[in-house]
């Protein structure tokens, strides 16, 4: 079959690989009906981090059951399925606590040995653990099978950044960056109730999508001047919930600033370039809370799945761009040169 592998930075291929086979009597083989590439593909594609020449990539996808285990009793062949992030086992105590992604069993798509999600096909370990089902009627459903698509990763982890930042109904929240997942997090913390969303965000077709979502407010400055101007449109205090989705030194110390002291910050972009970009003294003083962290999208699509089904939301405007397997590597450049917001894939 054919799969997407990285051989080096900016060396984005499609290529021949194995079938996937089942291994184990917990698999299943899925076959790929709608991927997309996700922002944090980015850092391997640009060299910040790590990737073996030949490495599958890709996380985010749904499809369906092609072939079953012996040992899976929760899905048959035919079964339309969305793909967490992250497998799991389903029946550890960190599972169980609803943190999927500590799961000692559990590992992400792409990594070193296992299949990618941007390919024609997966196995799934443990896949009573870690897939859901979706109606099968849905398959037929161009636009809400792209929405379902978001329930693997990118609308999971906007909701799991809005959870981290305390959202509740009547909260003032500021969002630190427009990319997918920051979206998400806008849409999360309209759906959670929040009065009040300041989406932070210099690129008009972007914030355009955040109003969509709920945002209330814009601000296009950056750095100490997005301080500033969050601030002068609450008063002079900052945000009760703050949402962190870049991951940056500067992105964090933006999102400290704009915190109002008591508050929270709910932290889901992928640290990269940030280790110093955390002033303890600053949150100690002022009683900020940080919580957040790779989000355990398994736990959260329960919840989120029938909001997705009624039209109640619909992350789908986030894919911006649709392109055939052949042509992911395009996808990658058009990512990383901003002039697309995401990547869907239909292989």
């Amino acid at each position: 079959m054919r799969a997407t592998v990285i051989h080096a930075p900016h060396d984005i291929r499609v290529q021949e690989v194995p079938d996937p086979v089942i291994q184990h009597p917990t698999d299943v083989v899925v076959r790929v009906l709608r991927a997309c590439i996700c922002g944090s593909d980015l850092w391997a594609y640009r060299g910040e981090s790590a990737r073996q020449p030949g490495q599958r990539i890709g996380h985010e996808f749904l499809g369906t059951v092609e072939e079953a285990g012996s040992e899976v009793n929760g899905f048959a062949v035919g079964d339309l399925v969305v793909v967490p992030f992250v497998w799991s086992d389903g029946t550890c105590a960190y599972c169980a606590e609803g943190l999927t992604t500590s799961c000692p069993q559990g590992g992400f798509w792409g990594s070193v040995g296992s299949d990618g999600g941007q390919g024609e096909a997966v196995r799934v370990p443990f896949a009573d653990g870690t897939l859901v089902r979706l109606p099968a009627a849905a398959a037929s459903d161009d636009h809400l099978l792209t929405a379902l698509l978001a329930l693997s990763d990118v609308l999971g982890t906007g909701h799991h950044a809005a959870v981290g930042a305390g959202v509740k109904r009547g909260s003032t929240v500021a969002v630190v960056g427009d990319g997918a997942v920051g979206l998400c997090g806008v849409m999360a913390a309209k759906r959670l109730g929040a009065e009040r969303i300041i989406a932070l965000g210099r690129h008009p077709a972007r914030t355009d999508i955040a109003r969509d979502f709920g945002a209330t407010d814009v601000v296009a400055e950056r750095g100490d001047a997005a301080v500033a101007a969050v601030r002068e449109l609450l008063g002079g205090e900052g945000a009760q919930a703050v949402i962190e989705a870049v991951g940056t030194e500067q992105s964090m110390r933006t999102a400290i600033g704009i915190t109002r002291d008591g508050g929270s910050i709910g932290y889901v972009g992928v640290p990269h370039g940030s280790g110093t970009g955390l002033d303890l003294g600053v949150m100690f003083d002022r009683n900020i809370a940080l919580r957040g962290g790779v989000a355990p999208v398994r736990a959260y699509i329960p919840e989120l799945l029938p909001d997705v089904l009624s039209g109640t939301i619909d992350p789908s405007p986030v894919f911006d761009l649709t392109v055939g397997l052949d042509e992911v590597p395009a996808g990658y450049k058009a990512m990383d040169e901003r002039t697309a917001l995401k990547v869907l894939i239909r292989p």
